[in-house]
């Protein structure tokens, strides 16, 4: 995929973060995120179907993005990148592993969650962050005050993100888009209730498009 972490976070407003515990539900939960109107995922890496799931997507889901998530180890990042992801996302950043995920032909989004984290990060030349825990680490305010000093980076809020406060995070300048997982629940995804995804998928996008019409009016 021949973007960077910066356009991969203006792919959408919500980027939906999925845990697939069967891989039979991998290709039809990428569809019907697909049919609501995002074309991008984040599988995390938390179950044994996860990296089938990823690979599944891949091969038969061609028009949706996969990434993988939850990338806390060596181990975890050769999996992910052996089985075709597109994009890598972490829950948190060390030296080890930004060193390994530096040079890789592909985005990589560190998570953070403070100043000296954001610092470790553009020591690797890391500007596109997510921010994580979101609501635990601060949420808005906390961006607020870390936009200051860090102007020229973005965020992907995760963590807390819901429909009741989707529109105020979108609203905040350093953020390219919020990540969640409300657009498919285990509920859902045990019942196939890809239609249900759907709807979901749809009335975020329908939050998003609302929030920037408001802004643009303001503007």
């Amino acid at each position: 995929m021949n973007t960077t972490s910066h356009s991969l976070l203006e792919m959408t407003p919500v980027l939906p973060v999925v845990q697939i515990a069967d891989a039979d539900h991998a290709i039809p939960v990428a569809q019907a995120l697909r049919q609501g109107g995002i074309a991008i995922l984040e599988v995390v890496l938390r179950t044994p179907a996860s990296i089938e799931a990823i690979r599944r997507i891949r091969a038969e889901v061609p028009d949706v993005v996969v990434g993988a998530g939850t990338i806390t180890d060596m181990g975890k990042l050769d999996a992910a990148v052996e089985a075709g992801c597109e994009f890598l996302i972490t829950p948190g950043l060390t030296p080890a592993m930004a060193k390994a995920c530096k040079d890789l032909p592909m985005p990589v989004v560190p998570g953070v969650s403070c100043a000296s984290d954001i610092m470790l990060g553009l020591e690797y030349g890391f500007t596109a962050f997510k921010f994580f825990p979101a609501e635990a680490s601060g949420g808005i305010a906390a961006l607020k005050a870390l936009a200051g000093p860090f102007g020229d980076i973005t965020f992907c809020p995760t963590g807390g993100i819901s429909p009741d406060n989707l529109a105020a995070y979108l609203a905040l300048d350093c953020v390219s888009c919020v990540g969640g997982s409300w657009l498919t629940p285990k509920a859902l995804l045990k019942r196939q209730a890809w239609s249900e995804v759907t709807s979901l998928t749809q009335q975020a996008i329908a939050a998003a498009r609302l929030d920037q019409e408001a802004l643009n009016c303001a503007g």
